[in-house]
């Protein structure tokens, strides 16, 4: 009676253990997570953040917190990221520029390739070329002629070398011949700033951050990435002699490497839910942003394609 009384009560406690341990380790995200965005405030990274954070707790029982951390093109937000505990609870929301490109000109304090592992693109966005509401130049052609004219005399706000709107500014001129002064900000919202106060006469931006200031007279585009046309009485790349494939960015959420994967798929399947749901869908689209989403398994191979292509191009920008 004593043995059988025994063999009970261990095999319940047994039992009541591995039911905990299981419970507790499903209980991911037990506490909130952490987005850096390696960007500063007023972007079109920022925009999209806040869109996402207020969304997908409905889909991961906790709060996703942003933490915009500037500075180095990029670069100390993402080492943020690299160095911290691969648990899924600190997460970067980047772009193919920072993550891919830099490597292939600076000597970076982490290695992207081995340092991350993708959890999602979230969507991608085409660029467009910006001057203010009341600048002269009303069309692209006035804009590189007068570059063309005065070699290094427009300054162009970007958003760090090497970054989303650097690397577009470069093989623009390099397509054109036409020369600017490409003056640096820690990230697309101080670069539009940078316009509007008058500290520059053109930069680039993406949708999100140009809606309201389109509606406002403030700002005029002259020319979008891509084949088509974004905006009817605007040319596109294309018909501009620019290469098709120049100026998209891609948003992506990046983990430290070695996080569980069933942590990235609980992080997956929050995200994949996230494309579904009908405010967010709403609400990107107030931002003039599409939610053409890719999982991190499939963007993985994009990263890798994206490596090769990014080192022909700094080689023939730099050489």
């Amino acid at each position: 009676m004593f043995l059988k009384t025994l063999k009970k009560t261990v095999g319940t406690a047994l039992v009541a253990t591995l039911g905990l341990g299981t419970a507790a380790y499903a209980e991911y995200p037990e506490k909130p997570i952490t987005l850096v965005i390696p960007l500063g405030a007023g972007g079109s990274h920022d925009l999209n953040a806040r869109v996402i954070t207020s969304i997908i707790p409905t889909y991961l029982n906790q709060a996703m917190i942003v933490r915009l951390s500037p500075g180095a093109g990029g670069q100390k937000g993402t080492q943020e990221v690299a160095n911290a505990a691969a648990d899924g609870y600190t997460l970067l929301f980047s772009h193919n520029y920072i993550d891919m490109l830099q490597q292939h000109v600076e000597n970076l304090p982490y290695d992207p390739n081995a340092d991350f592992v993708p959890v999602a693109r979230v969507n991608y966005a085409p660029i467009a070329v910006v001057v203010r509401g009341d600048s002269e130049y009303n069309t692209f052609e006035d804009l590189i002629n007068a570059a063309k004219a005065d070699p290094g005399g427009i300054n162009m706000a970007h958003s760090g070398n090497w970054g989303a709107l650097f690397v577009p500014a470069a093989q623009i001129m390099k397509a054109t011949e036409a020369s600017f002064n490409l003056v640096p900000f820690q990230g697309g919202g101080p670069a539009m700033q940078a316009l509007l106060s008058g500290d520059a006469e053109v930069t680039m931006g993406f949708p999100s951050t140009l809606s309201a200031l389109l509606d406002a007279g403030k700002v005029k585009i002259l020319a979008t990435a891509g084949e088509e046309r974004i905006y009817d009485d605007v040319p596109s790349f294309a018909e501009l002699n620019i290469g098709g494939d120049v100026g998209f960015m891609h948003r992506v959420v990046l983990a430290p490497a070695g996080t569980p994967d069933d942590v990235l798929e609980k992080l997956a399947e929050a995200f994949t839910a996230l494309q579904e749901d009908k405010t967010y869908k709403k609400m990107m689209g107030r931002l003039g942003e599409n939610t053409d989403y890719i999982s991190g398994g499939e963007y993985q191979a994009m990263r890798e394609g994206q490596n090769a292509a990014y080192k022909d191009l700094v080689d023939s920008i730099t050489k």
